[in-house]
């Protein structure tokens, strides 16, 4: 597997996590306290998660197929991104699994 398909998974997650917490505060923001202008940004943000959670899907699928994940796993990892700081935790967690074989894969450097 290739790095770039770790890396890629790696920034859609923290930036689908980052927008999921600024989501939920600006929806705290907008419900219960009755902030003025929340009604606003929680739309851009809902919007801005809702079209890179979709990214962080294909992302994530596509880390997954070319891992070899079970099914299980595989929607465990898909559903990170529902759950407000879930996504940090998994993509840690899933990073450190496949850092091993993503370094195998990588070609030896030569030495001059």
């Amino acid at each position: 597997m290739k790095k770039s398909v770790l890396t890629r998974y790696r920034v859609l997650a923290y930036v689908t996590g980052v927008l999921l917490v600024l989501l939920c505060l600006s929806m705290i923001a907008k419900y219960a306290l009755d902030v003025d202008g929340a009604a606003d940004f929680t739309r851009v943000v809902a919007i801005a998660h809702g079209w890179l959670y979709v990214l962080y899907l294909v992302f994530a699928f596509d880390l997954g197929s070319k891992a070899k994940w079970p099914v299980g796993k595989q929607l465990w990892v898909l559903l990170a991104g529902t759950v407000p700081t879930a996504a940090f935790f998994v993509e840690r967690r899933i990073s450190h699994e496949l850092e091993a074989e993503v370094a195998e894969d990588s070609p030896a450097v030569a030495k001059a």
